[in-house]
């Protein structure tokens, strides 16, 4: 593990960073993630190429943003902030949950520079959910019962995740500060990932778990869209099964390599 501290738009990002050779490897956490997060990811890449994670603004050990801006495409400025300065110029791009809408998001703005865009288990088509239950759902988050409304939000993402995985999870959960989580969530309910997409051309694979494969999900957005779907874990997959989501890892990394 390399940590160390690179300027970001919003203030200073927490980045770690190692290993050599090969194409490199970005990746990016959920909302209440952090590297550590992807650290058997890490350790399992360089073994023969370098591999990234960082603290997106506000998470981790980065700095929060002053003017409280969490919109995805400015969260996409982090990514840039990090891979310009780290010297890297083209990459795969691996997001989970809302790390998986920021990296299409920077994928639209910069097809050029993503060799390959890996998407794991985030959101699809935001505009096909009521109106109604996403604002009822903000104000609930908005009122005094913001605690019990996330942490039960938060266990139902966790069904099928292993016990510690679940405590972990719950604590990084509960260490955001309010203001974020209603942010990103009203970003994530308004965010249509269908332009970003159609702006990059390159290998993308989607893995999901089971309930989010449905006619609303991200996969069903694009005809050439391919997805796997992972059995057995909660919603943080590559935590509960790290050697199965390694392996699918290292099986799109053969199909971008070949691309080139």
């Amino acid at each position: 593990m390399n940590l160390s501290q690179i300027a970001g738009p919003a203030g200073n990002l927490n980045v770690d960073d190692g290993g050599s050779g090969g194409l490199p490897v970005v990746f990016i956490h959920s909302s209440g993630g952090n590297t550590t997060h992807w650290s058997a990811q890490l350790a399992h890449l360089r073994k023969t190429r370098r591999a990234l994670a960082l603290d997106l603004r506000g998470h981790g050990l980065s700095q929060s943003p002053k003017d409280g801006d969490y919109q995805l495409v400015s969260q996409a400025g982090d990514i840039d902030a990090v891979v310009n300065q780290a010297g890297i110029r083209k990459f795969m791009l691996v997001g989970h949950s809302m790390g998986g809408s920021v990296a299409i998001a920077y994928a639209g703005l910069h097809p050029d520079r993503v060799a390959g865009l890996l998407i794991v288990d985030s959101g699809g088509d935001p505009k096909q959910f009521p109106e109604e239950q996403k604002q009822q759902m903000i104000k609930a988050m908005e009122s005094d019962a913001y605690a019990s409304v996330t942490e039960s939000y938060w266990k139902q993402l966790l069904v099928g995740s292993a016990p510690g995985v679940q405590e972990r999870v719950m604590k990084d959960m509960q260490r955001m500060p309010k203001e974020m989580v209603i942010s990103q969530v009203k970003e994530l309910f308004w965010f249509d990932p269908k332009p970003a997409l159609g702006r990059y051309h390159g290998p993308k694979l989607s893995v999901i778990t089971p309930g989010n494969d449905t006619k609303f999900s991200l996969h069903k957005l694009q005809s050439e869209f391919p997805h796997i779907v992972v059995t057995g874990t909660g919603h943080w997959l590559h935590l509960d099964k790290p050697e199965e989501f390694n392996r699918i890892l290292d099986e799109f990394l053969i199909t971008v390599d070949a691309s080139k």
